[in-house]
C-alpha cells in the first residue's frame, strides 16, 4: 500500500512480490535458505531443513495445519489485493494526466 504514497516504491516492490508469489505457487524455496542453512552450520548453529517461511514464519503466522490449498490461497488473496492497488495507482496515474492543462507551443 505503500506504493498509493511514493509511486517509485513499485520499481522495489513488484519484482519482489512476484517473486514471492512465485515460490508459493510453485512451491520453490528463497534461493537465499540454502545460504543461511549454510552459514549457520558454519558458525556452529544448527542448520533446518525446509525454506524461511517454514521455519521463521509458520509457527508463528500461519495456523497449524497449513496444507499446500491453505499457502495456495493465501498467495492468492495477496495477489488480487496488489493487482486492486496498482490497479488504482494507474488509473490515478491516468487520471491526472488527463486533468493536466495542455500546453501549446512556447509555453515552459
Amino acid at each position: 500500500m505503500l506504493v498509493l504514497w511514493k509511486r517509485w516504491i513499485a520499481w522495489v516492490h513488484l519484482p519482489a512480490a512476484l517473486w514471492g508469489i512465485l515460490i508459493e505457487y510453485v512451491g520453490f524455496i528463497c534461493p537465499l535458505t540454502p545460504l543461511e542453512v549454510e552459514l549457520r552450520e558454519r558458525a556452529g548453529e544448527p542448520g533446518y531443513a525446509g525454506g524461511f517461511i517454514e521455519h521463521y514464519i509458520t509457527p508463528v503466522v500461519y495456523p497449524p495445519g497449513l496444507t499446500r490449498g491453505h499457502q495456495i490461497g493465501i498467495a492468492t488473496v495477496f495477489l488480487v489485493l496488489n493487482i486492486a492497488i496498482y490497479w488504482r495507482v494507474v488509473a490515478r496515474r491516468r487520471g491526472s494526466a488527463r486533468n493536466r492543462p495542455q500546453r501549446g507551443p512556447g509555453h515552459r
